[in-house]
C-alpha cells in the first residue's frame, strides 16, 4: 500500500461536477493498493497517517499530528501510485490491484481511519474520473509505502 500525504489548508474532490468530499485543515491522502496488501498494512498505515507529526506547533516547528489538531482527512484512491516506469515511456500498472481486490481494502482503510481518528472522513469515488483540488500547506508532501517501512 502506498500513500501520498499532503498537508492542506483545504481540499476537495469532484465527480461529474459534484463534490463528493471536502475538507479544510488536514490531510489529503492519495492511496494506491496492490494485491500483496493486507489488514496489517491498513492498520499500520492508518496509524502512521493520523500520528505523523507534520503540523506546526506554536513555534512553527512540525511537531504535532493530525490527531493533535483534530484535523480532517480526504482519502482518494489512486492506482497510478503503483506505476512502473522502468521500461519505455508508457507506465505499466500491473502492480495495482484490480477493483475486486482493491475496493474491499479501500473500504477497510476508510473504516480504519475513521476508527483511529474517531470521526468520519471524506472520500472520493473509487474508480471514477475525479478532479482533485487542494491548497497544499507548506508545501508538505510525504510518501509512505507499507512495503518499505523506514
Amino acid at each position: 500500500m502506498r500513500a501520498v500525504i499532503q498537508r492542506v489548508s483545504e481540499a476537495s474532490v469532484t465527480v461529474d461536477e459534484k463534490i463528493t468530499g471536502s475538507i479544510k485543515n488536514g490531510l489529503l491522502v492519495l492511496l494506491g493498493i496492490e494485491d500483496a496488501d493486507s489488514t496489517e498494512d491498513i492498520e499500520w498505515l492508518s496509524s502512521k497517517i493520523i500520528n505523523i507529526r507534520i503540523f506546526n506547533d506554536a513555534n512553527g516547528v512540525m511537531n504535532i499530528s493530525l490527531k493533535d489538531i483534530n484535523g480532517d482527512i480526504l482519502l482518494v484512491s489512486q492506482f497510478t501510485l503503483h506505476a512502473s516506469t522502468k521500461k519505455g515511456n508508457r507506465p505499466s500498472y500491473i502492480r495495482a490491484s484490480k477493483p475486486g481486490v482493491a475496493i474491499p481494502l479501500y473500504e477497510q482503510m476508510i473504516t480504519q481511519l475513521e476508527k483511529d481518528i474517531n470521526k468520519k472522513i471524506q472520500t472520493g469515488t473509487f474508480g471514477a474520473d475525479m478532479k482533485v483540488q487542494l491548497l497544499n500547506d507548506g508545501p508538505v508532501t510525504i510518501i509512505i509505502d507499507t512495503k518499505n517501512k523506514e
